[in-house]
């Protein structure tokens, strides 16, 4: 017969062990993320980052895409809405690109704390850099130039809808964190929304839209 014995072995420290393999990158052609405990010499525009558990290193394709986009559309003085903010690197990003101001909601609460953590490590606070906790209807006002939703297709679904009433006439939203089999989906979505898509990235099988509409 099989003897089974357990023996205790040590938690290994989940939460930080990850670090020792996210370093600092470059992404486009103007912005670099660089990890809080690491040094980094560029002259780019340098996002300081420590993700936590929250959503967005910059790492993935999702993210990478987006920021990519973002360098396209941020025109300095205007205002971001960022859906789904996760770490808000998108958040700082395009404050680092010149936006007046940007404006990051997420429903997770430990995400809306990493966020603010990482726009104080940024030098970033409201009213140019606010994180809220909360949806997408009872927490924003206003109209944006470009709004940015890097989370998943079947939110971007249910989201789109809304998502007019916060859009400046002209201006762009942008989705990512599209699998490329659920990429029909979301367009199907979109095009009911009034939606159209004006420029499209893809790689490592995950697709970004930039979206506008005929106002």
């Amino acid at each position: 017969p099989y003897t089974l014995s357990c023996e205790g072995v040590k938690q290994e420290d989940w939460e930080n062990g990850w670090k020792q393999y996210y370093h600092a990158m470059e992404i486009g052609r103007r912005l670099a993320i660089v990890p809080s405990w690491e040094q980094y010499e560029t002259s780019r525009a340098v996002i300081t980052l420590d993700p936590g558990m929250a959503f967005g290193t910059g790492g993935h394709d999702t993210t990478r895409l987006v920021l990519e986009t973002l360098e396209q559309h941020i025109t300095p003085g205007e205002d971001f809405l960022d859906i789904g903010c996760g770490s808000g690197i998108l958040s700082i990003a395009a404050c680092l690109l010149g936006a007046g101001s940007a404006f990051g909601v997420d429903i997770d609460p430990l995400a809306v704390r990493t966020a603010q953590e990482n726009g104080a490590l940024n030098g970033l606070a409201a009213p140019r850099y606010t994180i809220v906790q909360g949806d997408l209807a009872d927490k924003v006002t206003g109209r944006y130039p470009v709004v940015a939703a890097n989370i998943v297709a079947d939110a971007i679904i249910a989201l789109s809808p809304a998502v007019p009433a916060f859009l400046a006439p002209g201006g762009v939203y942008i989705v990512s964190g599209i699998i490329d089999t659920r990429e029909a989906d979301v367009l199907a979505a979109l095009a009911d929304t009034g939606f159209t898509v004006a420029e499209r990235r893809a790689h490592g099988g995950w697709v970004c839209l930039c979206c506008r509409r005929a106002d």
